[in-house]
């Protein structure tokens, strides 16, 4: 299997979503961030928790996870740590949430 990148941007994750790509939304971020702005159908799982909680992603070993926070630093720690745990198809969204903000959902509350 090749590897791939640890990070990939908002408009690639984009595309891949209206391409029709299975794609898990990981957000990393703590859940007083999410509520001001979220991604539709990301599953919220604080970087802070994470280790306790990685037992939500058995079974997601094989699929791809995009990861992100507010700017891509959190997510791209949690993404190597997934890797590390046997997800390999996890990634990290470059820019983070502000991006997506910015570049695909201009509307979206930024912070």
């Amino acid at each position: 299997m090749t590897l791939l990148p640890l990070e990939v941007s908002c408009s690639d994750v984009h595309h891949r979503q209206t391409a029709g790509e299975k794609l898990m939304l990981l957000d990393c971020r703590e859940a007083e961030e999410y509520e001001i702005a979220s991604i539709s159908n990301a599953h919220l799982l604080p970087m802070s928790v994470l280790i306790d909680r990685v037992g939500e992603l058995a079974g997601l070993e094989e699929q791809a996870i995009i990861v992100y926070c507010h700017h891509g630093g959190r997510s791209a720690q949690v993404a190597q740590w997934l890797r590390d745990q046997g997800f390999s198809r996890s990634q990290s969204m470059d820019g983070g949430i502000d991006c997506w903000a910015e570049e695909i959902e201009p509307g979206m509350a930024r912070y």
